[in-house]
This record gives C-alpha cells, structure tokens and sequence, in this order.
C-alpha cells in the first residue's frame, strides 16, 4: 500500500498575510521560487476558480498593477481595482470598516501604501490574506522576483553576493530579508546617512541561512567588488520627491556606470525594480547591456505573484 505524499510545504501558507519577506520561513521562499519557475515554464496549471484579487493602490504603480492583474488572471481569477480615488477609502472610511467589508467580497487584497503600520491594520480587521503590494518599509514582492532573476542566471542562489547600490530604501529592506532566507550575501553600498533601518539589518542578520553576510559598506568598489548581481533603484523614492536635489549631491560617485560594473564578478548581472532614471543611478549603457537583465526581472514579478497568490488562496 503506498504511503500518502507529504503535503507541500506551500500549503502552510493558504490563508496567511505577507507583510514582511519575513513572513515566509527559508523553506516556504525557496518552494515559491521553485513553484514561479514552474508556471513560468508552463509546466503547472493552476485554477483559483474564480477567486478575487482587490488591489488599494494609494501610491502610483505599473508593474506590480499589472502584474498582480495578470497574474490572477491567468490563475483563473480577477481582480477589482479599489483605487481610493473612487472608493470611500479616500473620504476617510476606517480601516476597520474597509477590511471587514472587502473580506466579505474579495478573496485577498494587495496593498500599496506609504506606512507599514496601516498595511498591518488591515491585515489585523481583514479575514483574507492582505499582501504587501509596496510600502515605505518592505517591497516583499519585488524581492522574490528578484531572487528568482538570479536563480534563472546561476541555477542556484545560496552562496552568492548581491550588492546593492543606493539608498537603504524599502527594496534594499527587502533582499537583505529574503536574501539571507536564501543564504544569499547581501552588501548594502550607500552614502553615511543613507543606511537601511537598523532594526531590518538586524533582523536579516538573524535570520541568515548557512553563511551568509548582511552588510553596509559606504564604498561604491568595496560595494560592487566580486558581486554576483549589483542592482540599484532610484535615489528618491515616492514621497521623497522634494529631496530630489539633495539626494543628487549625496549620491554623487554612485551611478552604476560601466567603471563600477567592472569591479563586479566577470558573470554578474545587473538587476532595477524600475522606473530608472538613466543618467542618475544607473547608466544607458549599463541597464541596456549586455548584463542586464532588468526586464527578465520585470517580467519576474508576474511568475513570482502568480506563484504566491496561488500558495495563498490554497491552489
């Protein structure tokens, strides 16, 4: 008689919020890298049967929109845009309230709004799975499909250095997250002043597998020396627009520029959550050569989503 199989250990997550990279043990974000792999390759078909996505979108998107849309799509699913534009939510109705309410017709919701502290809200009045589509603190999302980028160049991740370059910003939060999850060394390089939190650092650090090195490095070469992928985002994110100049000066000798790439493995790839601003951060040359893989990265976010909302509406 054969032994029933073990259940996957993605099915834990059916139900659960993803706040943080760190909602996900080291186990659960190597199997939703392996399961993203598979749908991109259309080795697995999964059907959600008709569940539906609400995205509360208070901050301006293009890939995550899309690719949440898309993602549900293909899932078998739909998605309602609940901009707060044109829903009670942007005349002040509370948390409380819109949580309770969208639970009863949504089946998840992914948010993309400034503090972190109002994503838990919801995730603590709402009964469905509430995603963190981007806030000030943590781009979860966009980390794994950034690992997964990377698993794709190398086959593997653990042991591998991945340098980013720029303000410690919710992104950079993000891969020192889940890059110690994957036993990935993650070198922050950044100006004094521009450090990412401490506490995250912190965080990271324990939560690093096999080992794996967080770091903060205030060096451009020291950064980028021998990395395997160097990736960079733009200097002022949303809602730091008026710094703009400020940050221009700070970051002065920080563009990932051809020099600078050169101080990186001979195999490394160059990774961008986009937009980029050519010229500041990062170089025409650089994001149109030959080791970019910017757009794979681009299109990742939708194999990567696609894989989560599937592990958390239980498909």
């Amino acid at each position: 008689m054969e032994s029933p199989s073990a259940p996957s250990p993605l099915a834990a997550l059916q139900g659960r919020d993803l706040l943080s990279s760190a909602d996900l043990s080291a186990l659960e974000t190597r199997q939703l890298l392996a399961l993203a792999t598979e749908l991109k390759a259309g080795r697995r078909q999964i059907n959600l049967g008709g569940k539906v996505l609400g995205l509360i979108f208070s901050k301006a998107s293009t890939r995550t929109r899309v690719s949440f849309t898309v993602a549900m799509a293909r899932l078998g699913g739909q998605t309602i845009d609940l901009n707060p534009s044109v829903t009670q939510v942007g005349r002040g109705e509370p948390i409380a309230d819109t949580a309770r309410v969208l639970s009863r017709y949504c089946d998840a919701l992914a948010i993309r709004t400034f503090g972190q502290q109002e994503l838990a809200e919801y995730a603590h009045w709402a009964s469905i799975p509430v995603i963190n589509a981007l806030t000030d603190l943590e781009h979860p999302c966009q980390a794994l499909a950034d690992f997964l980028t990377l698993q794709e160049a190398f086959g593997a991740v653990e042991g591998l250095t991945l340098s980013y370059v720029g303000d410690g910003n919710n992104v950079a939060h993000s891969l020192m997250l889940c890059g110690a999850l994957l036993g990935v060394n993650v070198r922050i390089g950044c100006p004094v002043g521009f450090e990412p939190s401490a506490a995250v650092l912190s965080q990271a650090r324990a939560l690093a597998q096999g080992n794996a090195k967080v770091e903060v490095v205030h060096d451009p070469v020291a950064a980028v020396r021998s990395a395997h992928a160097v990736y960079t985002d733009v200097w002022a994110s949303m809602g730091q627009e008026q710094e703009q100049e400020d940050r221009q000066r700070a970051f002065a000798g920080w563009c990932l520029n051809e020099e600078l790439l050169a101080e990186a493995d001979s195999r490394a790839i160059v990774l961008h959550c986009l937009p980029a601003h050519r010229g500041e951060e990062i170089t025409a040359g650089v994001i149109e050569g030959s080791a970019s893989r910017v757009f794979d990265q681009a299109e990742n976010r939708l194999h990567a989503q696609q894989a989560l909302l599937a592990a958390l509406l239980g498909g």
